[in-house]
């Protein structure tokens, strides 16, 4: 990621831009003077064309109108949306003579790129003066962007990932959090710029929550880029929590991050790169940042701990100093936020850092943080993090009893073997299980967990089961009632010995009373 925003991988038929030829592209409708635009662009550069006013807004209104004539002709579903790693000139000559189009609308986004990064790094001309008109809204060639989004799954990667990043960066712009700097006496202009912005940003920020709903393996990189412009400006914070985007974020970097590659650049689980995980990581990190004040968001982090339990994953996996670094910072966020600046309204369940430190408790984070200290960082920020979690956990867990850990863990459902998990915590706390309500709510969380894809959660499941059904009161009866013995028979069979040794161990104890007499 650069100052002026995240990058854009360049496009794989990038050798092809030089060749392409505008006066036999017909279906383009460009005029003599936006061919001329389009050349003299060319020729010049960069700055020199963005440096006048007029010049650079035509100039990215052209390129706006390629990408709307191209996609009204077809483009994305021809040659070049299928190549999706860098070609040779050759390739990319094939490419542009079988598919012009396509080439055409790469070379669109990546020019429409350059304009916006260029335009952030500088002075006079701006993105507010160059996408918004003089009465602050903004154009309607924008539009051309979100059409290529909304081509679905069958679109062309590139250009979707592209339309995007471009379209976050050409919105938050808009965002009032990010022009706080700003002369008051525009501000009539700044409020009108973010009300044209605002349904735009709702579509965009939808379209990238779906995505990170649906998004497995390399297409997850196709939505990084645009999430992490959104992260600059606290309303599109906003906007992305109550769009659900938390919960999916944290749900998508956790399935990443369990099997985190050790090399820069190679992938991860569901063929994530680490530089991927960094920017997951990241988007969750600034999203803490609004902890303090929105009740909302706090009850968002914590709704069924996929987010702390993805963090805390990252921690134990994380490949490089600079993922470890945003994780801490995330975790201590979250550690730390109180509900002094923004209270919770009434019926709102209360969420403070209490809460997430239960969860991290849950998570085993103390003894990954433990196992952190040992290693050598030349962050400082990094150290005073990995202290600052130490004594809160620490402080946290000395204040619960062990079956308030043993609860939040279960709860969590990150089961691992320990001192909760034996006979004789079984024999002190198998009635707790009943819960306040008599609904075995806890029970029914382990018979559920026996379902885990993880062999060792299910394993843990099974044992605790079993030793519920040897310590409660009729727990053999209660255990099958609730379904347990029909989903623990499967696993006896299971390919992991482990784990058919505690579901044989399970349905034994379900099965006979003297357990004490076969063991």
């Amino acid at each position: 990621m650069s100052g002026r925003g995240p990058m854009l991988s360049p496009s794989p038929v990038a050798l092809a831009f030089p060749h392409i030829q505008w006066d036999p592209l017909g279906s383009l409708r460009l005029t003599a003077q936006e061919t001329a635009l389009l050349r003299m662009a060319e020729t010049n550069p960069i700055e020199y064309t963005l440096a006048d006013s007029r010049d650079a807004t035509m100039y990215a209104r052209v390129l706006l109108k390629l990408l709307a004539e191209a996609a009204a002709a077809g483009a994305g579903f021809g040659k070049v949306s299928t190549i999706v790693k860098a070609c040779d000139e050759e390739t990319a000559l094939a490419a542009l003579d079988e598919d012009p189009l396509g080439v055409v609308s790469h070379y669109a986004i990546t020019k429409l790129h350059k304009i916006i990064t260029t335009l952030m790094g500088g002075s006079g001309v701006t993105v507010g003066t160059v996408f918004y008109a003089k009465d602050g809204h903004l154009i309607d060639q924008w539009k051309a962007l979100l059409r290529i989004l909304n081509k679905g799954g069958r679109g062309d990667a590139f250009a979707q990932s592209g339309s995007a990043l471009c379209l976050s960066l050409i919105l938050v712009t808009a965002c009032p959090s990010m022009n706080s700097g700003s002369k008051e006496d525009n501000s009539k202009t700044r409020s009108a710029s973010y009300a044209s912005a605002v349904e735009p940003l709702e579509a965009l920020t939808a379209w990238i929550v779906s995505q990170l709903k649906s998004a497995t393996g390399s297409n997850i990189g196709i939505v990084v880029p645009a999430m992490t412009a959104l992260m600059a400006a606290t309303e599109t914070r906003h906007l992305f929590s109550a769009s659900g985007g938390i919960k999916y974020l944290a749900r998508q970097l956790r399935a990443s991050s369990k099997k985190a590659p050790v090399v820069e650049g190679t992938q991860a689980a569901g063929n994530a790169t680490v530089q991927q995980l960094y920017e997951l990581t990241f988007c969750l990190w600034c999203m803490t940042y609004e902890l303090n004040g929105s009740p909302q968001i706090r009850v968002d982090f914590a709704k069924d701990g996929a987010a702390v339990d993805a963090l805390c994953i990252m921690v134990s996996t994380a490949p490089r100093e600079k993922v470890v670094r945003v994780t801490l910072s995330a975790l201590v966020n979250l550690a730390t936020c109180t509900s002094d600046e923004a209270p919770e309204p009434a019926g709102m369940t209360k969420v403070d850092g209490g809460v997430f430190l239960t969860d991290m408790l849950a998570c085993k984070l103390l003894k990954a943080i433990n196992f952190l200290e040992a290693r050598q960082f030349t962050d400082p920020d990094i150290i005073d993090d990995i202290k600052a979690l130490h004594k809160l956990l620490a402080d946290n867990y000395k204040e619960m009893t062990r079956w308030e850990v043993y609860k939040n863990e279960v709860e969590s459902g990150h089961l691992q073997w320990g001192s909760t998990h034996t006979e004789a915590f079984f024999k002190e706390n198998a009635r707790m299980i009943e819960g306040k309500d008599s609904d075995f709510k806890l029970l029914k969380v382990l018979i559920a967990l026996l379902s885990s894809k993880d062999d060792e959660i299910a394993a843990i499941a099974c044992h605790d089961i079993g030793e519920f059904v040897r310590f409660y009161p009729n727990g053999r009866a209660i255990a099958k009632r609730l379904g347990a013995k029909e989903l623990v028979m499967p696993l006896i069979e299971h390919e992991n010995v482990d784990l058919q040794r505690h579901a044989l161990q399970c349905v034994s104890k379900m099965m006979v009373a003297n357990w004490e007499y076969v063991k």
